[in-house]
């Protein structure tokens, strides 16, 4: 087993564990299954990744985070570490030709989404890998007490028992103690075993506004603080608007959503990491597996449906462990729009199953058929094709993925891939018999190498079109010819939202809805939505003890720099000046009487407000009286 400090240093280029890694991963390579509970920029990654490097084999990593699967492979990758990933969107032949890698390819790294466990073919290719870690990330996934239930990941029990003596490594920011347990009994640990970091954020100023004009209490906000800065808001149409408005006022914005093509919110991004643009204002499709230390300041305009998506959120202001500011703007609407939202997003048992049947239609499904079939979801041309409101069809959607038959990722980027099936001895003599084939044969090999014959290689069809003088179109169309001569295997780019049927397209009128589960469901959303409005809505808590309380964590500390604390200590402060206000005012009426006006001027400027409080109050309580000349004396 290697030194895991020098693994640290060799890939990651790190001296020293941040707190609590260490243990964590001294456990796992202990043989004990762990549940790791870590902030956001907590460093989760680094506590299954090092011990996966530590020990033989392969580290499987369940994640239904695609957008951040194929970052942490790239980032792998980048350290010289053999990392692949499989997920929806990739072809039969692609998801084989990975699997055998990790059979007998020395991959150490295999990121899974959790639809794909109980396949067979993952399953028979499994039983021949060389499995050292389990990794399970997102891990209150698995917990249908959690706030982002999904019924794939009960299948990791079964896979438990395809896997005997693995060790498993529970990741995730945020569970209740309800969830913490949930998830180590669906994983079958043996005993207990968390790690927990505080959910504290001594760093993090949490305050919650309420105002009756968010978008000019944002502005003052902005104009008052520097930094970079994400907007929060919940529609698309809300992120363009906001992000005009800013501009306008010579704040440098932009927007981001899933809408967007990839190349825009490739560039968006990148400018705003790049301190380019300072605000970015987004829905929650942003923010995920973006490494940025130095946000200052994270703005939520419309309440989040849980505390625990609020955290996770805020949570990504001050990662550099400097000050930092997590702020929510309420109005007078908001907590029963809320409270609405919620009710808005469990439609009927009939609407639900309407939807399922015109998503059979839209993609030509027969009963039985469709398993893991992955498909460009447009939701904007389904629901105009069968005159569905986009909202109800998108929280239908919803429900039935938590039922576990389909699955929607968001819109992630997958560029154009391409795989030789023939030997290279078969593709020489093709080269022989079709000359205007073999440049461009021969380029694809001088650019990607014979990687092409062994795997998926990621191909770029502006560089190959300059290089052979042709027109992009004329190239795909070089390309898809080959494909039908089975020559090899051809993936145009795409990144669009990806739809899967998790399990084989059933009979619409006769699906199966646990009734019971769909509301348990909607009264679970419906107590988190209530959490969220009691959070906003106290005024006589530290912020960060009302957070850890729900997380389950005691502590009689107060933070010192929520909006309640720095109200309390500023009401203290005054105190204290006002005690010694009133021992100098009496100090000098001990010499002689003054005038009001008189006595006020003998203190400055920034204290006259306080003085003439102290008068005030002390002539009502008869410590002090005024005479007929208008002057004060001590009575």
């Amino acid at each position: 087993m290697q030194d895991i400090h020098h693994i640290l240093k060799t890939y990651w280029g790190y001296e020293q564990f941040r707190p609590l890694q260490e243990d964590i991963i001294r456990s796992v390579l202990d043989g004990h299954d762990t549940l790791a509970l870590l902030p956001t920029g907590g460093g989760k990654s680094i506590c299954f990744q090092v011990p996966a490097m530590a020990l033989d084999g392969l580290c499987l990593v369940i994640t239904p985070l695609i957008a951040l699967m194929k970052d942490q492979v790239e980032q792998l990758k980048h350290r010289g570490i053999s990392a692949v990933a499989i997920y929806s969107g990739m072809n039969r032949r692609e998801i084989d030709i990975t699997l055998d890698n990790c059979v007998y390819g020395g991959v150490k790294f295999l990121y899974l989404s959790p639809e794909r466990l109980l396949t067979e073919l993952f399953q028979e290719r499994v039983k021949k890998m060389k499995v050292g870690l389990l990794a399970v990330d997102e891990a209150h996934c698995i917990s249908q007490w959690g706030y982002d239930f999904r019924p794939p990941y009960l299948q990791l029990a079964e896979l438990r028992s395809i896997l005997p003596g693995v060790t498993v490594i529970a990741l995730t920011a945020t569970a209740t103690e309800p969830v913490k347990a949930d998830i180590q009994e669906k994983l079958k640990f043996p005993k207990p075993n968390v790690f927990q970091k505080s959910f504290a954020r001594a760093n993090l100023s949490y305050s919650c506004l309420y105002t009756e004009d968010k978008v000019s209490r944002l502005l003052e906000i902005l104009q008052r603080m520097q930094g970079q800065s994400i907007i929060y808001v919940r529609s698309r149409r809300q992120t363009v608007e906001l992000a005009k408005f800013l501009k306008s006022r010579r704040i440098s914005a932009a927007a981001y959503h899933a809408g967007l093509k990839f190349e825009e919110r490739s560039q968006v991004q990148q400018l705003w990491i790049e301190d380019k643009v300072r605000v970015m204002v987004a829905t929650n499709a942003f923010g995920m597996g973006i490494d940025k230390p130095d946000v200052r300041l994270v703005v939520h305009i419309d309440l989040p449906e849980s505390l625990e998506a609020y955290y996770q959120e805020a949570g990504r202001a001050g990662r550099d462990e400097k000050y930092a500011y997590a702020t929510i703007l309420y109005g007078p609407n908001d907590t029963n729009e809320l409270l609405q939202k919620i009710e808005d997003a469990h439609p009927p048992v009939e609407f639900i199953r309407r939807v399922y049947q015109c998503l059979a239609n839209y993609y030509q499904l027969a009963v039985g058929s469709g398993l893991l079939s992955s498909f460009d979801f447009d939701l904007a041309d389904f629901s105009k094709q069968y005159k569905l409101q986009a909202l109800q069809v998108h929280h239908a959607i919803k429900r039935l993925e938590s039922e576990g038959y389909i699955q929607l990722n968001e819109g992630y980027y997958i560029p154009s891939r391409l795989y030789f099936t023939v030997e290279n001895v078969a593709l020489y003599e093709f080269q022989l018999a079709n000359p205007t084939l073999d440049k461009l044969i021969q380029t694809i090999l001088r650019t990607y190498g014979g990687e092409a014959f062994v795997n998926f290689v990621k191909i770029s069809e502006p560089k190959l079109a300059k290089q052979l003088n042709l027109t992009e179109q004329e190239l795909r169309k070089k390309l898809e010819y080959m494909q039908k001569l089975q020559l090899l295997v051809y993936e145009p780019q795409h990144d669009s939202p990806q739809l899967v049927f998790t399990k084989p397209r059933q009979d619409a009128n006769t699906l199966v809805l646990d009734i019971a589960k769909l509301s348990q469901l909607r009264k679970r959303a419906q107590a988190q939505a209530k959490e969220m409005v009691h959070y906003v809505e106290t005024t006589n808590r530290c912020r960060t003890q009302l957070l850890l309380a729900y997380f389950g964590e005691i502590n009689d500390t107060s933070c010192r720099i929520c909006d309640y604390c720095l109200a309390e200590r500023k009401k203290q402060r005054e105190g204290q000046d006002e005690t010694q206000l009133r021992s100098k005012v009496l100090e000098l009426l001990q010499v002689k009487p003054y005038l009001p006006k008189e006595l006020v001027q003998q203190f400055e400027p920034k204290y006259q407000e306080h003085v003439v409080r102290v008068l005030r109050e002390s002539l009502d309580q008869g410590e002090l009286k005024q005479l007929t000349d208008g002057k004060i004396k001590i009575s």
